[in-house]
């Protein structure tokens, strides 16, 4: 019985913390998943209710030099959070729930295949662009990702930029489902 009170309880905490709310009308998926907090199980949510925002919390967000909060928001009709470090860099995790990371449009010779954790990854970035701007995408089953972007503030740099995006999707990784 105790650990039900605890998963309502990190129910509780999650919906009443989110920064990012689903879209009105948006129906829940109707299977349960576990929320993992480093190796140990937490509690049980649905997948609709897997905040961005909450993916990065201050240890996290110290730890990859991000000093701001982060500001929910939508793109593309999926839940995302975007933290913006003035004069440095910014962070936007996407949470999409639609697209797995087979169906993502992502052109081939910008993409390598990776892991973080024991999830399938990709890492894209265009190199010979060299735009400052990288993108981890994590597979989260297979009709959902998670997309970590990261671009630099003067577009330069994008060895730095996938360096970041890298180091923030293995903290954020550990806290899907």
């Amino acid at each position: 019985m105790s650990s039900r009170l605890v998963a309502l309880g990190v129910l509780v905490v999650l919906s009443v913390s989110a920064c990012g709310q689903g879209a009105a009308g948006q129906a829940p998926a109707p299977s349960v998943e576990t929320v993992r907090s480093g190796a140990s199980v937490v509690g049980t949510v649905p997948p609709a209710v897997l905040d961005p925002c909450a993916l990065l919390d201050p240890q996290d967000r110290s730890t990859a030099g991000i000093t701001v909060l982060g500001v929910a928001k939508e793109i593309n009709g999926a839940r995302a959070c975007d933290w913006t470090v003035p004069a440095t860099f910014g962070v936007t995790i996407t949470v999409d729930e639609r697209n797995g990371l087979k169906d993502l449009e992502v052109a081939r010779k910008t993409a390598t295949k990776t892991k973080v954790g024991g999830r399938d990854a990709l890492k894209v970035a265009d190199k010979k662009a060299a735009d400052g701007t990288c993108a981890v995408l994590l597979g989260m089953g297979e009709k959902a990702s998670v997309q970590i972007d990261v671009s630099n503030t003067n577009f330069t740099d994008t060895p730095l930029a996938c360096e970041r995006a890298v180091k923030v999707a293995g903290l954020a990784e550990p806290k899907l489902p």
